[in-house]
């Protein structure tokens, strides 16, 4: 789990990188050359899809996501365990459904339709890829998580 955290941290950080360097670019073109760039702006896009993506499944791995506490303490006391038991298989079940058997949809319709995009014109599935590879790190940490809670 370690890895997978060390991994996706730096993953962030370097597509967080080349996303600063494309905006940088495209406002350079656009203020100082008169010239804009088509390309930046839908590549800045991309990269913050799949940084906010990478994002969410890093945070997921860390626990620090969202909490909404809707229980009274007592309730949560009494019923903890097997309510993080719950959040977490209905967690595997909506990743599994959502991101990877859908995203696996998608990704095959848009190469299917031969969709592109407009500036880079590069396959739309490329784009798409990071809802699998999200679904299965959040796969990946939640299931060890179900196993830590299962073994105590």
């Amino acid at each position: 789990m370690k890895k997978l955290d060390f991994y996706l941290g730096w993953i962030i950080v370097v597509l967080l990188s080349i996303m600063l360097i494309t905006v940088l670019w495209g406002v350079g073109a656009r203020y100082i050359m008169d010239s804009p760039s088509s390309w930046t702006e839908e590549l800045a896009r991309f990269l913050l899809i799949w940084v906010s993506m990478l994002g969410a499944a890093y945070v997921s791995g860390k626990k620090g996501h969202i909490v909404i506490d809707l229980w009274p303490e007592k309730m949560i006391k009494k019923y903890g365990r097997l309510m993080d038991l719950i959040v977490s298989l209905l967690i595997v079940l909506f990743v599994f459904a959502i991101f990877i058997v859908g995203g696996f949809r998608y990704i095959y319709v848009s190469f299917k339709l031969w969709q592109t995009s407009a500036a880079l014109e590069i396959p739309m599935g490329y784009i798409y890829l990071i809802l699998p590879i999200t679904g299965f790190c959040i796969l990946f940490y939640r299931i060890s998580f179900l196993i830590k809670d299962l073994k105590r």
